[in-house]
Parts: C-alpha cells; sequence; structure tokens
C-alpha cells in the first residue's frame, strides 16, 4: 500500500504554521435599522429569521426547512480559532428554485440558552387595557453570529461560508433569497413581478470548548486537494474561502467517495497535548483502515506506521505558546483499495499523559 505520512514539506509547514483565518462580523440587525435607505433584501432576510424563531419558540430537534427554496445542511468542520471556534460549513439548494443571477445568505446563531430571551423580544407586546400605556418591548440580545453576503447563484447550488462562535450549543438560522433590489437605491420591483423566492433552514451547532485541559481534535477533513496559496488573499476573497489556512488551500471532498486512481488525504488538528521534557509535545498517531463487509461487519483492512509528533519530528521553532497548532496528516493512494465503504480509526496518544482519543471517519473507494 502507498502512504505518505505528510502532505509535503512546504504543506506539512503550512499545516504547522498557519493561522486559522479571522472571518468579519457584521451585524445585519444594525444594516436593517439604519435610517438611510436600509437594503430591501437584508431586512427581508432578517424579517424572515425573526418569523421563524417566534413561530417556533422552543429548541428544535433536527433540521427544518421552510419557504420557497429548500436549503439544506450539507457539512461543517469545528476548527480551534483565534478567538473561540471557527466553523466553515455548506449549505445546498436546488439552482432552478432561484431565478435570479444572484442570492444573498443570511446567517444568525443563537445560543440556546438564550432562545427565550430572543423570542420574548421578538414577540409583539400584547395591547395594554383601555387607558393603560403600551409594555415596552425587551431588547433583544446580542446575537453569537449576525451576517449576511450577496453572491452571484452558485452553478452547483453549494454556498460555503465560515462563522466564529464562542464555545457553546446554538441553533444556528440560515436564509436566502432571491436578489431581488439594487442594494443602493430605494427600487421598486415593476408591477406584476413575482414575489421573491426565499427559504429559512434551522440547523444545531455545537462549538465545543478546545480551550479545556483535556486532550481533544478537530473535525477530520477529507481533501481532495491541498495546494499552496501563493498571495494573501482580500477580506472578501477570504469569507468566499473560508477553507484556506494562511499559505494553504484545502479542497474538502464533496461527498467522501474517491476513485481507485485518487488519493485520501486526511487533515486535523489535535489541542491539550501535554509537553513532554523537551517543552513540545510527545504525541503518537494510529491509523487504521476497515472494510465494510456485505452483511454490514467490518473487517480490518489495514494501518500506516505509526506517525510521532515530537521534539525528534517538529521543527525547531515550533511552539504551542506561539499559537502554534499541531496537526496530523496523511496521504493515501488508494489503487490497492478495493472498491467499498470504509471507516478509518484515527487513534491520537498522548504519551506524556498517557491519554487517548479516537475519531472515526467514513469514506467510499468507487470502481
Amino acid at each position: 500500500m502507498h502512504i505518505r505520512q505528510l502532505l509535503g514539506p512546504a504543506l506539512a509547514l503550512a499545516l504547522l504554521f498557519s493561522a486559522v483565518p479571522v472571518v468579519a462580523q457584521r451585524s445585519t440587525a444594525n444594516q436593517a435599522a439604519a435610517p438611510r435607505t436600509p437594503d430591501p433584501d437584508t431586512v427581508a432576510l432578517v424579517q424572515m429569521v425573526d418569523a421563524a424563531i417566534v413561530a417556533a419558540p422552543t429548541v428544535q430537534v433536527g433540521d427544518t426547512t421552510k419557504g420557497d427554496i429548500p436549503v439544506k445542511w450539507e457539512s461543517a468542520h469545528v476548527i480551534k480559532g483565534q478567538n473561540g471556534v471557527y466553523i466553515p460549513f455548506t449549505v445546498s439548494f436546488d439552482p432552478a428554485s432561484i431565478r435570479t443571477s444572484d442570492v444573498g445568505i443570511y446567517v444568525r446563531a443563537v445560543e440556546k440558552s438564550q432562545l427565550p430571551a430572543v423570542v420574548a423580544a421578538l414577540t409583539p407586546p400584547a395591547a395594554p387595557p383601555a387607558g393603560g400605556k403600551p409594555a415596552a418591548a425587551p431588547a433583544v440580545p446580542k446575537y453569537a453570529w449576525d451576517n449576511v453576503h450577496y453572491l452571484q447563484k452558485p452553478a452547483d447550488g453549494k454556498i460555503t461560508r465560515a462563522i466564529a462562535l464562542p464555545p457553546g450549543d446554538y441553533e444556528l438560522f440560515v436564509a436566502l433569497k432571491e436578489r431581488s433590489v439594487a442594494p443602493t437605491a430605494a427600487v421598486t420591483n415593476p408591477p406584476g413581478t413575482p414575489a421573491a423566492r426565499a427559504g429559512v433552514l434551522r440547523h444545531q451547532v455545537l462549538a465545543p470548548d478546545f480551550n479545556k485541559a483535556e486532550l481533544q481534535t478537530s473535525s477530520v477533513l477529507l481533501a481532495t486537494t491541498v495546494e499552496p496559496v501563493s498571495t494573501q488573499l482580500t477580506p472578501a476573497e477570504q469569507e468566499a474561502n473560508p477553507y484556506v489556512f494562511g499559505p494553504m488551500r484545502i479542497v474538502p471532498s464533496k461527498d467522501g467517495r474517491f476513485g481507485k486512481n485518487n488519493e485520501l488525504q486526511v487533515i486535523f488538528w489535535i489541542y491539550g497535548a501535554t509537553p513532554s521534557t523537551t517543552g513540545k509535545p510527545d504525541v503518537v498517531i494510529d491509523f487504521n483502515f476497515h472494510l465494510k463487509q456485505p452483511d454490514g461487519t467490518e473487517k480490518y483492512f489495514n494501518k500506516t506506521a505509526p506517525q510521532e509528533l515530537n521534539a525528534k519530528t517538529l521543527p525547531p521553532e515550533f511552539s504551542v505558546a506561539a499559537g502554534h497548532q499541531l496537526p496530523g496528516s496523511l496521504v493515501v493512494g488508494l489503487s490497492p483499495f478495493p472498491a467499498g465503504d470504509y471507516r478509518l480509526e484515527i487513534k491520537v496518544t498522548d504519551k506524556p499523559s498517557g491519554k487517548v482519543v479516537t475519531q472515526n471517519v467514513a469514506f467510499t473507494v468507487t470502481g
């Protein structure tokens, strides 16, 4: 079996020293309340999410989607960010459901414990008794994330963006809408123009606390490509490319399916490793492959040589205190793999503490 333990010298170093990008948060609520010609599409997106919360004021189980544009949650990864948890994610929709060339996407994250206060603030107060004064509506709590983007409709119906959240348990609202008016002027649609189509997805997101003093890992990324980036991205370019980490671009697999002539590229980060006597981590990673059988059971297929991350293998300048993240990575040529469904077991052992954490990820090899 042809297996490379790391990606290549340049990209391996990029994994070690690249920082998780900073994503800029812009308050759309403030835009909607601005006195100067508020963008009607932004106002409509905000109001759609407000209405979705009021209509279903309790924490939801499973995804729900409403509107003319059914929005589906495709995937997400949780990674330790510079402030909190960095979560690049992908949603999808049927491109035929949107008739305009541009689309607006609005993302709002509400911490579950704050949901009752948000509902109370968004619910119109009851009519006061005769002669009484109307009750003042409570202030809306500050949302953990509140952002809008406008972009050209993707041909494949997939939109990838990123959010950054403090550790916690959240309800995420993703609203999509056809771009119906010019954003810089109060332009009304001509008479007889069909109402703009829109949809709202409600999805639960857990942002782990990666600062805990325990052995943890980020999500495991299965990549089709990992490539260098020669120029620094602008903030707008970074927003549209959330899987760019410093000088490295990761292209995640969309469906976890790989041809036998492809390579499986595995990338993740390790947190909470105990420093050894050298001051650097001393971690061993085992990768074990299991093949699913026709009867639903699994059969051990193969494994790699253990990957060691310690003072001998890490660059001298590597420093957890400096914010460097400890990566695990693997590149596997799939030509020796029979077609089928696999489970990759990733076992991370922190030798100084003896702690172990295990991750499992599924993928498919096609003939």
